[in-house]
């Protein structure tokens, strides 16, 4: 990926073989369904939702997989903890394997409580 001064997520996405794009789309459209109020912003040279001034979700692609990044509260951890059995994940990232399907619903939920910590900061 040569170009690093995007400006849009469609900039970004299109960077990215077919199969990839379609999972970040399914992701993107999560986001909106569940925040539709997040804007759409290039964060980090990354795609990334923000409500207001807080930083909802970022995600972004890899060879083997699509990671969600944030930083992760501890409480966000211990409340997916289940979920997150069996994936790679850091403080600040989740990484979700390219050859597994889509975990919508976890990501759906993820939103959700996400929406919930940046509300609460408000």
């Amino acid at each position: 990926m040569a170009k690093t001064d995007f400006k849009t997520i469609d900039e970004y996405q299109n960077t990215f073989p077919a199969a990839v794009q379609e999972r970040m789309q399914q992701i993107r459209r999560i986001i909106k369904e569940m925040a539709p109020e997040a804007e759409e912003v290039i964060s980090y040279q990354i795609p990334a939702f923000r409500i207001g001034k807080q930083f909802l979700i970022y995600y972004s692609a890899y060879a083997k997989h699509i990671s969600l990044s944030s930083p992760w509260s501890p409480a966000l951890l211990k409340e997916f903890e289940t979920e997150l059995e069996g994936l790679k994940v850091s403080r600040s990232a989740i990484q979700l394997p390219s050859d597994k399907p889509l975990p919508t619903t976890f990501i759906k939920r993820l939103i959700t409580f996400r929406k919930k910590e940046c509300e609460a900061k408000k």
